[in-house]
């Protein structure tokens, strides 16, 4: 078997990306999109029903052009979802990534979408920044039955009080992780294990298996196979196709790297909002790249808006 395959048997793999011929070809169980997929898709001319479909259902009004992205994505999550036989995850506006209120009013009306399009909502998944704010929304999302994909994930902290507000999956980023410290320390060597993207995702997964947290640890934002390779057997890995095809090219052996029975050394801790957000003004890396990554994906969603008004 081919290193995709054989990570396949101990990792679920999910596609990162909305191109639906790519997810199509590898065969993920689950999809996750965001502003920036969406936006790359928007500009193929394959989506130019799925664009128009958008537009003539928002109607007008000066929220016509949020209603249209909003719109959009719900229709390409409903088309992967006729592919994939599990969950497709779809993004809430970065722009509401410090708005726990409107964060759970914007949850609440793409499932509604979803629902209107009979995909129930244990087929979806809401993306939610990691931000103190975001978390709490999730909370409240779980316990009305919609599930979350806490995302922009960079810091232990920010794991650890997912865990704590029940979330139901994770996605720690390892190589934006591995950029920050590339940036900084250009010739040191972070291949496989010294990659510190890496050996942030294997902590939180020791940490969840060894408190019995039932939280989905899933991987992303991958730079090379290695790092995928270092993760194996990860609970859920989100790989571009890109790297996807690179592992399916790959025969050699694929060793399993995490297994719920390697024990974390770090004891059980419920964070404080004040403890949190201490955690991450102390933590540098996790607080430049969340804030990055907000304010990128909140770029590509203007970005898709500007593109959808001259469609």
């Amino acid at each position: 078997m081919d290193q995709l395959q054989q990570l396949k048997q101990m990792t679920t793999v999910v596609a990162d990306t909305g191109d639906i011929d790519a997810i199509r070809e590898y065969q993920p169980v689950d999809a996750t999109t965001n502003p920036s997929l969406l936006l790359k898709a928007a500009q193929e001319s394959k989506y130019a029903a799925l664009l128009q479909e958008a537009k003539a259902w928002a109607g007008t009004g000066d929220d016509q052009l949020q209603r249209m992205s909003d719109r959009f994505g719900v229709l390409i999550g409903r088309e992967i979802t006729q592919i994939i036989p599990g969950r497709i995850s779809t993004e809430v506006d970065a722009r509401l990534s410090f708005d726990t209120q409107a964060t759970i009013a914007k949850a609440r009306e793409l499932i509604q979408q979803y629902e209107a399009l009979d995909i129930p909502r244990d087929r979806v998944l809401i993306k939610i920044a990691s931000t103190w704010e975001g978390i709490e929304a999730g909370r409240q999302l779980e316990q009305e039955g919609i599930n979350c994909n806490l995302t922009l994930l960079f810091s232990f902290a920010q794991a650890q009080a997912c865990a704590d507000a029940g979330i139901y999956l994770i996605s720690p980023f390892v190589g934006r992780i591995l950029d920050w410290h590339k940036q900084r320390q250009p010739d040191a060597d972070f291949s496989f294990d010294q990659d510190p993207g890496v050996q942030s995702v294997s902590r939180i997964y020791r940490y969840f298996k060894t408190h019995d947290y039932n939280t989905v640890v899933m991987g992303a934002s991958f730079r090379n196979t290695g790092e995928i390779q270092a993760l194996a057997g990860c609970d859920r890995l989100t790989i571009s196709p890109a790297l996807m095809q690179a592992l399916a090219e790959d025969d050699s052996e694929l060793e399993r790297r995490l297994t719920a029975e390697t024990k974390s050394d770090d004891p059980r801790e419920i964070l404080t909002e004040s403890q949190f957000r201490w955690k991450m003004n102390e933590d540098l890396m996790a607080h430049e790249k969340l804030a990055e990554g907000i304010r990128n994906f909140a770029a590509d969603q203007v970005k898709l808006e500007q593109l959808l008004a001259a469609c």
